[in-house]
């Protein structure tokens, strides 16, 4: 189990990094979609990777850091509104943070995130900026 300080020490820590390019490739799932995984090598040794989708053809790019024991940890989605366990929609921008009792479902609506799902690389640089994930390497444009 995650507890929540260990979430918010997690997410903080500054040792959290993805060596090398990311290149995305077709989902085979979703016809027109691309996606990539990636690494997240750390200092405190994490057990993460990041996923990420992208969808042109539906307005759609997302990014998650997910552990490998306890699943989603935090995500950002573009493009998709989002319903609460409480009823309420968030919106299509929106930020998933882990907590013990909900795990990844609800979301809030972000300040920080002001690019548009259609530029993949700078919503990349954002998501790493508050996830504090440095990324050495290249993105390549999901084409």
């Amino acid at each position: 189990m995650l507890t929540p300080g260990a979430f918010a020490d997690l997410l903080a820590d500054g040792g959290k990094r993805i060596e090398g390019d990311i290149v995305w490739t077709p989902d085979s799932r979703h016809p027109g979609a691309m996606a990539f995984r990636a690494v997240v090598v750390s200092d405190a040794g994490y057990p993460l990777f990041v996923a990420g989708w992208h969808n042109p053809r539906m307005g759609k790019l997302s990014y998650a850091l997910i552990h490998r024991q306890v699943g989603r940890i935090y995500a950002l989605d573009l493009g998709a509104d989002h319903p609460n366990p409480d009823g309420q929609w968030v919106g299509d921008k929106h930020k998933h943070h882990w907590t013990p009792g909900f795990r990844d479902r609800f979301a809030y609506a972000p300040s920080d995130i002001t690019e548009p799902w259609h530029r993949p690389a700078a919503v990349w640089r954002q998501f790493c900026a508050e996830a504090r994930i440095e990324h050495h390497g290249m993105m390549a444009f999901p084409n």
